[in-house]
């Protein structure tokens, strides 16, 4: 076993170490962006071009590839509850680095395996299984959740400042990224990626992470005695066996993955949709920025309010915003079409950030996290592989993306009126005989 106090001891630090733990945890998230839609988005229509892949097709593998990560994620939560954070999220950053090793090298494993369209396809698809597991699941997952055990009275404005970081750059990933693509190449961006944000950071996460207060001899918050929040959280957790029968679990794992499915078909085919509609690559790109300040402000906002109310009222408006960003997407050729899906998926896309991060934990208890983030994570990141294979099936059929951005609005007005209707307590406010009825 590691010991907490190797190489040095956390109590001793002249500040509360939880401020440590956020700095790694916000990293952790950021350095995951490899194995995330936006990061991959950008490599799309290169891989397209070495490995003679259809767009569909390609949308394909990336389909069972994700899908098929997404069947291992509730196990891997199970290993973040058994290892904790710190063996996990190191573990994960460098079999993150390996596979996008892999996939730098992929067309060229195809060529030396016969080249054909099938091989091709099944080489990317294993790619991207490796990447979004280890990357958009296990470190993400894990990155999230080992901050949550630090705070609890400023939990969701703690979260909150790491999601303002973490919202820009996600939004300006795709930017950079294509920069970084245009100057030194595909393959040598990838082998930057896996460098710096694999490797270099699993080192990092090693040594400076762990896994909660109470390990270190700290309290949560950074507080002296016990919090009575702290105790009625861990007393009232609950398992992942009675939160699947719990509707609230839900409708918010839904609402979080009809995000994933639509706003993952927008990032994957950002290009091809902008260009069915008469626009430049240039200005598909610059949707991200509009997209990013309107998510971070939305996010800081949400965050501060979030200690203060319950969860409801957020999930309600992120939904009408997603609703707002379908209507955009749809009317995308006109510049007002612009502006309403870049304020909707931005106001909420920084909604998701805060709802993502505390709903769990506030309904369901820290016992348990790990396997309940994780089942969620599987639904979240299943929906992010339906996504682009969707959109790109509706455009070959219907010869445009409109369609099936209204069938996502109609399941987003589904979801906004079941959010409306069903009664949401959160733990604080109920006992634990309540929540298992």
């Amino acid at each position: 076993m590691i010991s907490v106090n190797w190489p040095f001891r956390p109590n001793k630090t002249p500040f509360f170490y939880g401020w440590v733990i956020w700095v790694f945890s916000t990293l952790g998230i950021l350095f995951s962006i490899p194995g995330q839609t936006m990061g991959l988005a950008v490599f799309t229509d290169s891989f397209i071009e070495v490995l003679g892949l259809s767009r569909t097709e390609l949308s394909l593998a990336y389909l069972l590839g994700t899908i098929g990560s997404s069947l291992f994620l509730a196990r891997a939560g199970r290993w973040y509850d058994l290892y904790g954070g710190r063996v996990m999220i190191t573990i994960a950053s460098i079999a993150l680095s390996l596979m996008i090793v892999y996939i730098s090298f992929v067309d060229i494993f195809s060529k030396q395996l016969g080249g054909s369209v099938f091989i091709s396809f099944v080489l990317i698809m294993i790619g991207y299984f490796g990447v979004r597991f280890f990357g958009q699941g296990i470190l993400t997952s894990c990155s999230r959740n080992v901050l949550l055990l630090w705070f609890v009275k400023k939990r969701g404005l703690v979260g909150g400042i790491r999601n303002v970081f973490v919202s820009l750059g996600f939004s300006l990933a795709p930017l950079l990224l294509a920069g970084l693509i245009s100057f030194y190449g595909w393959r040598e961006s990838l082998w930057i990626l896996a460098l710096f944000g694999g490797m270099g950071f699993s080192l990092m996460a090693f040594i400076f992470i762990r896994d909660n207060p109470e390990s270190c001899g700290l309290k949560a918050d950074g507080i002296i005695s016990d919090s009575d929040e702290e105790i009625q959280e861990e007393a009232n957790s609950i398992t992942l066996k009675i939160v699947k029968r719990n509707p609230v679990f839900w409708i918010y794992s839904l609402s979080l993955s009809m995000h994933a499915l639509f706003g993952t078909a927008i990032v994957f085919h950002i290009i091809s949709i902008f260009e069915e509609v008469g626009k430049s690559q240039a200005e598909a790109f610059s949707y991200f920025i509009p997209a990013a300040i309107f998510s971070t402000t939305s996010n800081l906002i949400a965050s501060w309010f979030a200690d203060k109310i319950n969860l409801k009222p957020l999930l309600i408006i992120m939904l009408l915003s997603f609703c707002l960003g379908s209507i955009g997407f749809i009317n995308l050729e006109n510049d007002w079409g612009f502006w309403t899906l870049a304020l909707g998926f931005g106001v909420g896309g920084g909604l998701w950030g805060v709802l993502s991060n505390l709903t769990f934990i506030r309904f369901f208890g820290p016992k348990h996290l790990g396997e309940i983030s994780g089942f969620s994570s599987s639904l979240t990141v299943f929906a992010s592989a339906i996504g682009p294979a969707a959109f790109s099936l509706g455009f070959d059929f219907f010869g445009n993306y409109a369609a099936p951005a209204k069938i996502c609005l109609g399941f987003l007005i589904i979801l906004v009126l079941v959010a409306i209707i069903l009664d949401q307590k959160e733990i604080k406010n109920e006992s634990m005989d309540a929540l298992r009825s």
